[in-house]
């Protein structure tokens, strides 16, 4: 590893027009570096501006270190509001281009739904012996795995375009090419025409997961990091949470529109975002990386107020940028399990399928399985809108809770809830005989479920996800992330339907059982693994974890100065 300086930071890479008076309040990205920067402003740097894979050096001066370290000080204080009025359109860019995760939610949504809709099952199903017709298990498993397998291949592949692209260019291409295959699935009268329209959806949809949180982490100021990624959940639920309401709409027509609207409705997000996409601020970190920065100081000033310090930010991008480039940070796939991103992909990938193990797949067919659990299919459908309301509201709540009380608290505590809950779900469903209200009660649980994942669970693991990784490679460990996720979703997508189907293994709330145990080791995992990143600067993160400071002292690890910074 190359040795630093005597700071523990090494020397300010920076190309000479980033130098910056640090007068004012700290821009965008700021919070990118530690508080503890070189204390002469007059050392000669060498300056390494990537061009592509070529790279040229040139003596600079570095900027006031004194006054820039008051400057991320005051980053560090930013409180909330504070931060949205410096950041107004760095907020609504980074709302705007998270519609994309509406989009990957909404389309399984309205699919698992589609096995609860009495036309859809009469157009598309078998008749049960009980004169009921019933999507076959292996259908049903056939289209829901769309959406996951899209997740693997379209994750993994978003990478690339957004690295070579940018953000801004490869979301575009992501939202033209729904548009076009939304016609495959509206036309569509066959579950055969119907699975290829969803496998090549998903496809597409799989680097809306990837786009949404990368995009949030790279433009926002660190008091509005949380809340910025973990709005990604807010968007997982809102689109879910339409998806119920328009098939709860549609359910009772009695012609092929009502599958029909849910799968044209897509089309109305496209409408949405084409006339914007063209309006977006690229990322500044991608700018910088690829040495465009007269590009990333323009993107910055679309980004924050006037108020803000442009230059100081920028030049703290390139001085994280090349902190990891020191610590033999790479930006490859390989990259992001070789040395310390081996243990940061790790976590990103941990919190992100202790979703799908502590049992979030089963909202995508909450109104089936409600059905199932004995309630009418209309009190199913109203209840299945009722159960995405509370997690709505509970994520809105968990900003507040994130901001107090930080990332592993939140989360740790919030599993062991949702893990409690499933057993009693599994005890209840036990009960001999099974009483009448059993069905209402396992229901009633399963929204008090929601509520405590969408409090805890669902919106830290994006935060988790977007700050654990490394700045060089944060696109591909997401995307990586996302992808182990998939796979774990698409064991889920098989196994699920088998489990509560009638004519399967009719299994109703005993998943509880199931959930719960599966819920119960991922608790113990985080509770080792999960560290607390709230209040930290990406560089700090980079230091933290090189240092390979264990999980649980995270959060009172102090990064000293001078003598103690020093690192081999």
């Amino acid at each position: 590893m190359t040795s630093r300086s005597p700071s523990g930071y090494g020397t300010f890479s920076a190309p000479d027009e980033l130098t910056a008076n640090a007068e004012g309040v700290t821009g965008t990205h700021a919070h990118q570096s530690t508080s503890q920067l070189s204390a002469s402003s007059s050392i000669e740097v060498t300056v390494m501006a990537r061009q592509g894979d070529d790279r040229e050096s040139a003596d600079v001066k570095s900027p006031d270190a004194v006054a820039l370290n008051e400057a991320i000080e005051h980053e560090h204080a930013l409180a909330f509001w504070e931060a949205v009025k410096l950041y107004p359109t760095a907020v609504a860019w980074s709302a705007f281009v998270s519609i994309g995760v509406i989009m990957l939610a909404f389309d399984p949504q309205i699919v698992g739904n589609m096995f609860a809709i009495p036309q859809f099952k009469k157009d598309f199903g078998v008749e049960h012996p009980n004169g009921q017709f019933v999507i076959p298990a292996k259908w049903q498993t056939g289209l829901s795995l769309g959406n996951p397998l899209g997740q693997v291949v379209g994750a993994l592949f978003s990478a690339y375009p957004m690295e070579r692209y940018g953000r801004k260019w490869t979301f575009f291409a992501c939202v033209a090419l729904t548009a076009g295959l939304v016609f495959i699935q509206f036309f569509a009268r066959s579950l055969q025409a119907l699975l290829v329209g969803e496998l090549l959806g998903g496809l597409v949809l799989g680097c809306f997961v990837v786009i949404g949180p990368t995009y949030a982490s790279e433009v926002c100021p660190m008091a509005l990091r949380g809340y910025l990624t973990s709005y990604t959940n807010l968007c997982f639920v809102t689109g879910q949470l339409l998806g119920n309401g328009v098939t709860a709409g549609t359910q009772t027509l009695n012609n092929h529109w009502a599958y029909s609207i849910p799968f044209a409705l897509q089309w109305f997000w496209v409408l949405i975002i084409i006339p914007g996409v063209f309006f977006i601020p690229e990322s500044p970190w991608w700018l910088v990386r690829r040495g465009q920065h007269e590009e990333a100081r323009n993107s910055l000033r679309r980004l924050a107020s006037k108020k803000v310090n442009i230059d100081a930010t920028l030049a703290i991008i390139a001085e994280t940028d090349r902190l990891e480039l020191e610590m033999e940070a790479g930006s490859t796939y390989m990259d992001t399990i070789k040395g310390v991103n081996l243990r940061r992909t790790e976590i990103a990938t941990g919190v992100y399928t202790t979703q799908v193990l502590s049992g979030i797949y089963l909202i995508n067919y909450g109104t089936y399985f409600f059905q199932q659990a004995g309630l009418p299919d209309e009190d199913a459908f109203y209840l299945g809108i009722g159960f995405l309301a509370v997690g709505w509201v509970s994520t809105v709540i968990s900003w507040s809770f994130i901001a107090q009380f930080g990332r592993r608290r939140i989360f740790n505590i919030g599993l062991s809830f949702c893990v409690i809950l499933m057993f009693i779900i599994g005890i209840l469903d036990t009960i001999p005989g099974r009483p009448s209200g059993v069905a209402w009660a396992e229901s009633s649980l399963m929204l008090v479920w929601n509520g405590v994942y969408d409090l805890s669970v669902g919106p830290v693991t994006f935060v988790v996800l977007s700050e654990c990784s490394a700045t060089r490679v944060r696109s591909k460990t997401i995307a990586v992330a996302t992808a182990i996720q998939a796979v774990v979703g698409i064991v889920m997508t098989v196994a699920i339907p088998y489990m509560i189907n009638p004519d399967e293994a009719n299994l109703q709330g005993k998943l509880g059982y199931y959930f719960g145990g599966l819920g119960s080791l991922c608790l113990v995992w985080s509770y080792f693994r999960v560290p607390e990143t709230k209040g930290r600067t990406y560089e700090e993160l980079d230091i933290l974890f090189d240092r390979k400071v264990p999980a649980r002292q995270f959060k009172t690890y102090q990064i000293e100065g001078a003598n103690d910074a020093a690192h081999s």
